[in-house]
C-alpha cells in the first residue's frame, strides 16, 4: 500500500513537460490502434505518424484517395488531439501496378520463411508500388527474414527497378565483438 502511495506522489509531483510527453505517448498508441483497426489499411498501405504536443503528423502512402480522408478524419476524433497534419500520398492508380503489387506479394508469402505472416488480418510486410517503383515497409522478426522478402520482391518476374527494403527487424542478432 505504501509503494502505490510513493508512485501516485512521484506522479503526481511530474512536470508539465512530462505530462505532455506521457500525453502524447497516449497519444501515438491511440493514433496506432485507429490505424491498424481501420478495416480498409491492407498491405498496400504504409500509415506512419509522430505526436508532438497533441499535434499529429501522418504520412506515408496509401493506395485509394478515400483512405487518405478517413483516417485524417478517425485521427482527429481521438481525444486529445490538437490539430492533423499529413505528408499521406496516394498512389497513383494504375494496372501495372496493381499487377505488381499482386506478384510481389504472391512471392513474398508463399515463400516458407514468411507464409506465416500471410494469416494475419493486415500483414507486417507492406508492399507499396509506385508507377513500378517498389519499396517494402513493416517489421519481420529476424535480419533472414528482411532478406528473404527483399530477395522474393526482386525476383517477382517482372522487370522493374530495384527493390528498396525499408523493412525493420524485431529481434536483431547480437552483435559479436
Amino acid at each position: 500500500m505504501a509503494a502505490v502511495l510513493v508512485g501516485a506522489g512521484i506522479a503526481g509531483a511530474a512536470t508539465k513537460g512530462s505530462d505532455t510527453l506521457e500525453g502524447d505517448a497516449l497519444l501515438a498508441k491511440n493514433v496506432r490502434h485507429e490505424v491498424v483497426m481501420y478495416p480498409n489499411y491492407t498491405l498496400w498501405d504504409d500509415i506512419s505518424y509522430r505526436v508532438s504536443d497533441g499535434q499529429v503528423e501522418l504520412f506515408g502512402a496509401v493506395s485509394q484517395p478515400y483512405k487518405k480522408k478517413d483516417i485524417e478524419r478517425l485521427v482527429k476524433r481521438i481525444q486529445g488531439v490538437a490539430g492533423v497534419s499529413h505528408g499521406l500520398t496516394v498512389l497513383p492508380a494504375s494496372f501495372q501496378d496493381d499487377r505488381l503489387r499482386i506478384q510481389i506479394a504472391r512471392a513474398i508469402y508463399r515463400d516458407p520463411a514468411l507464409n506465416r505472416y500471410a494469416i494475419q488480418a493486415v500483414p507486417p510486410i507492406h508492399i507499396i508500388v509506385d508507377n513500378g517503383h517498389v519499396t517494402l515497409t513493416g517489421v519481420v522478426n529476424n535480419a533472414l527474414e528482411k532478406t528473404v522478402a527483399g530477395m522474393r520482391a526482386s525476383s517477382a518476374g517482372l522487370s522493374f527497378g530495384p527493390v528498396v527494403n525499408n523493412l525493420q527487424v524485431e529481434n536483431p542478432s547480437p552483435r559479436k565483438s
